[in-house]
């Protein structure tokens, strides 16, 4: 059965969207996709479950894409290159490591569809806690990230800056959801947690539990200069009803795929996560920030193929 570009926007046009969705000489609706995201509560799962609803209309999928909930960013990178998965979520400072080795398994046939959204960089606290630094951080119970994370890497670099080691903490590794729940339940002093904003689950906890963010400023500079990967962002108050904006660091987040996935795939894939925008913003408000023109921004992760197609043809960069 030949998914027909005439036929993809029809579909397209049932959900409501607009877009110009490459024609496909081979058929796609047999295509199986699996896409690793992140933990329930976090905006990698909330996007890719709205990603995937979207690619199955757009290919007229015969089979929904699964959606799988994991650590995060490194264990997504090890699933894809195991040919466990078809699409994975990453944070940009994961993937560059291990596409120059630096990360366990060495390279790997990366290939990005785009630069989404941006994950900044969070350390939580209740808000009547005493700590208001890294430094501060010192003895108190803190989770580090789920190891396989994005989140473990960038805790251990902001805590190297700080003169810290996870050996200086009660450290625990905990994912978004497991943190939330102990901090709710008075079993942790602070979490780390990189994510889009706002992350859900940092929502809910607020909302039940007072909470604040600590702010990096002392750190930042030093941070940047070590790891250039990181730029600086202010989150607003409004963001979580924290007291006061704080200044802390995002990093950018690819989607990825294998090297060997068709262009034609590649290239529809691309184009229905911009024709979805709208779709997407419902699920998670950090779609919003996902735009064409940053999109081919995923330097050191080259492009794949069928996506450059697609930015080519739309008169991107």
């Amino acid at each position: 059965m030949e998914l027909s570009r005439r036929r993809a926007l029809r579909v397209l046009g049932a959900m409501g969207l607009i877009a110009a969705v490459p024609a496909c000489s081979a058929s796609l609706a047999g295509t199986r996709l699996r896409v690793a995201t992140g933990g329930t509560q976090g905006v990698y799962f909330a996007l890719g479950t709205a990603l995937g609803a979207a690619w199955q209309a757009a290919l007229a999928l015969e089979v929904a894409p699964e959606v799988i909930a994991t650590a995060g960013s490194r264990e997504n990178i090890g699933l894809l290159a195991a040919g466990q998965v078809d699409v994975a979520f990453s944070q940009l400072d994961t993937a560059a490591d291990q596409l120059a080795g630096a990360g366990p398994g060495g390279p790997y046939g990366l290939r990005a569809l785009a630069r989404i959204h941006d994950d900044v960089v969070h350390v939580v606290v209740p808000a009547a806690s005493p700590i208001t630094t890294l430094a501060g951080l010192r003895g108190a119970r803190v989770s580090v990230g789920e190891e396989g994370s994005g989140v473990s890497d960038i805790a251990h670099r902001l805590l190297a800056v700080a003169g810290l080691s996870p050996s200086d903490l009660r450290a625990e590794e905990l994912g978004i959801n497991d943190s939330v729940t102990a901090m709710r339940d008075g079993n942790l002093d602070a979490f780390f947690w990189s994510g889009g904003l706002p992350t859900d689950g940092v929502t809910e906890l607020a909302r039940s539990a007072p909470i604040r963010l600590l702010d990096l400023s002392d750190v930042l500079a030093a941070v940047r200069a070590r790891f250039p990967v990181y730029m600086s962002v202010t989150v607003p108050a409004s963001t979580y009803g924290i007291p006061d904006p704080v200044h802390t660091l995002f990093v950018r987040n690819v989607l990825l795929v294998p090297a060997a996935m068709s262009d034609d795939l590649a290239e529809t894939l691309t184009a229905t996560l911009f024709a979805a925008q709208e779709r997407l913003a419902q699920a998670t408000p950090a779609a919003l920030t996902i735009d064409t023109r940053s999109a081919i921004g995923t330097q050191p992760v080259p492009l794949h193929p069928g996506a450059e197609r697609y930015y080519r043809t739309s008169k991107v960069g």
